[in-house]
């Protein structure tokens, strides 16, 4: 008698198979991040198509599979659980109405999650992610270790991309991190970027070019308002932001220990608690394991709490 061994648990289970959430999966065996990769969406349609179809290409990347259903058992057992789904925005409906309407949609999906991955770790991208980070947590009791958001990474690599076209180096060699909210509130650690050892406030002086105040200006309005431009042109972001769910996630499964600006629930760091949003974390099995505390200057420090504010106020409006 042959014996039939069940399926391998899900080494991702990304919940939401539209632009972003597909994307992630995409991403994720391309790069060779996973073995096997799970889709849940109660569009069983959609989900069909978009599983069919990324599996028509996996002869072309590292070994991996593919799967999807409108089930939520699907995701049993999963090691990192992928919450990229949200309410779809209604004709006329604001930004905080949608923004209520997921959290609504949070308190349908995320007990049953939890209940068949307990153990997974949780990256939540739906935005507002500060926001549907803090009410996740408070829905599903998790430890802020195991269920976190994914924050300002994809700021943080917006940064660098902007600083790197400006100075003329390659992108890997620029340092620096976007913090807070993802969202208005956001900005970047100027005092403490740096480009190759070199502080980047001492790159003009040093190098030459011009990375002056109002050019530093110029790249954090450029980063912020980066989404309402691909927006505009497109309808959505989800390249970028699924490479930066990849790293995420890479980062848990392999242990890798990266420091990344997650959001997490803050606990007297930086003078904040109770409320989450991103600094910079180390970020290994187990999930988002310790918060650093890096020196930012009284200007940054006023922004933050300026951010987490704005968070807040969110987080009150939404009925979280």
């Amino acid at each position: 008698m042959t014996e039939l061994h069940a399926p391998a648990r899900p080494d991702v289970a990304v919940v939401g198979a539209g632009s972003v959430g597909a994307t992630i999966a995409y991403a994720a065996l391309v790069r060779g991040s996973v073995r096997r990769v799970v889709l849940h969406d109660i569009d069983s349609a959609k989900l069909e198509a978009e599983v069919l179809d990324i599996s028509h290409g996996l002869s072309f990347t590292p070994m991996g599979s593919v799967e999807g259903s409108d089930d939520v058992e699907i995701c049993r057992g999963a090691r990192v659980v992928v919450v990229t789904a949200g309410a779809k925005q209604k004709p006329g409906q604001s930004r905080m109405d949608l923004a209520a309407s997921t959290v609504g949609l949070m308190r349908s999906i995320m007990p049953r999650l939890v209940e068949v991955a307990p153990d997974a770790t949780y990256v939540m991208v739906t935005n507002p992610v500060d926001v549907v980070t803090t009410a996740a947590l408070r829905l599903t009791g998790l430890p802020p270790q195991q269920l976190f958001g994914s924050g300002t990474v994809l700021d943080s690599s917006r940064l660098r991309h902007a600083v790197a076209s400006r100075i003329g180096v390659a992108v890997q060699n620029v340092h620096a991190y976007v913090v807070g909210e993802h969202g208005d509130t956001e900005f970047p650690l100027w005092s403490s970027a740096s480009v190759g050892g070199v502080p980047l406030r001492e790159w003009s002086r040093t190098h030459g070019g011009a990375l002056d105040g109002q050019a530093l200006a110029e790249i954090t309005d450029d980063v912020v308002h980066a989404a309402y431009r691909i927006i505009a042109g497109k309808g959505a972001t989800n390249y970028a932001v699924a490479l930066a769910c990849c790293q995420i996630v890479e980062s848990v499964l392999r242990d890798e220990r990266r420091v990344l600006p997650v959001s997490t629930l803050l606990d007297g760091d930086y003078g904040l608690r109770d409320v989450c949003l991103s600094v910079p974390t180390v970020v290994g099995a187990g999930g988002a394991l310790e918060r650093l505390v890096v020196p930012m200057s009284a200007d940054e420090l006023e922004l933050l709490h300026r951010s987490a504010h704005s968070i807040r106020t969110a987080v009150q409006q939404v009925g979280v």
